[in-house]
């Protein structure tokens, strides 16, 4: 039988239906597999972050001309909320939007993730193994939690746009200098600063909870959403010392990164995302070592 094209009516209907199907499939992973057991966790040290970013720094010396490449985007979209910033004369919002855009870095990193993973069994890597993510059984949720670091981005240029209308008022700065003086010669300028570092620090401290290693665990195992956030929470409670450090030195290094008009991130981000999943594989405990009591439990 010979198939035409049809009506765009038609056409729309079944496009929708094939978007309905792939959302559907996706939500279906959100639970993972349920023979998977749920994963133990190790308290980790400062010594397990010093392994974590040496071995970071070794992929990175291995694929840098791979990730490098990978990594050309995250300067330039930063780049361009600045422009967008500067050209819709929005100057409050260019340090929300450097400092925020931290917030989707762990989201960004998940083809990092892959790479050392794939390095790890299989002794090489290169830039088309970051997009082999999409074929993971874990995709859905590893999308799902993406979107969730967007709304949490969204949310936090919302807080800071709502902090300067209340200390400095609606009106626009006239220029770039006067909003630097405003804001640091003023009272208003001053209760911005603090508002701003004490919310900005409990967006950050949310999104290093959460992210912390349920990426990685749900690129290495299917084990769900929910058990991936829930195992993220628990590394935080064992070792909090350990995982704060870990936030101070993604944030230090974030910052210098950025000094250079960003263009330092293009090695500040794989090190940074390579040296994640080695802390991932520090602070989980490999699939195997699981009792073989609680593999059946989970599969019941």
């Amino acid at each position: 039988m010979v198939e035409t094209i049809g009506n765009p009516l038609s056409w729309t209907a079944k496009s929708l239906a094939g978007a309905g199907a792939h959302v559907a499939h996706m939500t279906e992973t959100l639970g993972g597999a349920p023979e998977i057991a749920r994963p133990r966790v190790r308290h980790i040290d400062l010594h397990d972050i010093r392994v974590a970013l040496r071995k970071g720094v070794e992929d990175f010396a291995v694929l840098r001309s791979d990730v490098a490449f990978l990594c050309l985007f995250y300067p330039v979209i930063g780049l361009a909320l600045c422009w967008v910033a500067f050209h819709q004369s929005m100057l409050p919002m260019v340090f929300p939007m450097l400092s925020g855009f931290a917030l989707l870095g762990p989201v960004a990193a998940v083809g990092l993730y892959q790479m050392s993973r794939r390095r790890e069994r299989m002794g090489e890597a290169s830039w088309a193994d970051a997009f082999a993510v999409l074929a993971e059984p874990s995709f859905g949720a590893i999308f799902v939690l993406g979107l969730f670091l967007l709304a949490t981005f969204i949310v936090w240029l919302l807080v800071a746009d709502g902090l300067y209308a209340l200390t400095m008022g609606p009106a626009v700065p006239v220029s770039a200098g006067a909003f630097l003086h405003d804001v640091l010669t003023t009272a208003g300028g001053h209760a911005l600063i603090l508002l701003g570092i004490g919310s900005g620090f409990i967006f950050a401290a949310l999104v290093l909870v959460v992210s912390l290693i349920s990426f990685p665990l749900l690129l290495d195992r299917n084990v769900g959403l929910p058990v991936a956030v829930v195992t993220s929470f628990e590394v935080a409670r064992q070792s909090p010392e350990t995982v704060a450090v870990w936030g101070v030195i993604v944030a230090v290094s974030l910052a210098i990164g950025a000094i250079p008009a960003l263009l330092g991130l293009v090695v500040v981000i794989p090190i940074l995302g390579h040296a994640t999943w080695h802390l991932y594989r520090a602070a989980v405990m490999p699939e195997e070592t699981v009792p073989r009591t609680l593999r059946s439990v989970a599969s019941k």
